[in-house]
């Protein structure tokens, strides 16, 4: 599995340039609620997840500009990448039908994958609920060893 997607801190991120396990994790909407508190949670627990040896990344169809001011507005010390094509949500196949306001529409389902120092899926979360999800994928990494 590889892909290459804009990156806050510029450039493109290619997956397979990344030489540590990663926790990759799926949000709708940069500036809404929901997903401004799950970003926050990964950044203030980022020094943990560098120290465990992983890196993190958020990742939304938002476009990259949209995501620079959102990691700037909040201060977040990971990265995010920029997916408004789909590619990297449906090679994940986080893309679903939902249901807002009462009307269908089709969006991201929040959701969470671990993958090893070869690209591996070892573990996910899907349909997650923001409280406490950063720390529950903190204990998880902890527990690996």
């Amino acid at each position: 599995m590889d892909f290459s997607l804009p990156i806050t801190s510029g450039g493109e991120f290619k997956l397979s340039e990344l030489t540590k396990p990663l926790v990759l994790f799926f949000y709708p909407r940069d500036n809404t609620p929901g997903c401004t508190v799950e970003n926050q949670d990964f950044s203030r627990l980022y020094p943990e997840f560098i120290k465990a040896g992983y890196e993190v990344l958020g990742i939304s169809r938002d476009k990259h500009i949209t995501h620079c001011n959102f990691q700037k507005k909040h201060a977040l010390t990971h990265q995010l990448l920029a997916d408004p094509e789909e590619t990297v949500c449906n090679l994940f196949n986080v893309m679903k039908d939902k249901t807002m306001y009462g009307k269908p529409v089709r969006g991201i389902e929040r959701s969470t994958f671990i993958l090893d120092k070869e690209k591996n899926i070892i573990k996910e979360w899907r349909k997650v609920t923001v409280d406490n999800h950063a720390e529950e994928v903190l204990e998880f990494i902890k527990s690996l060893g």
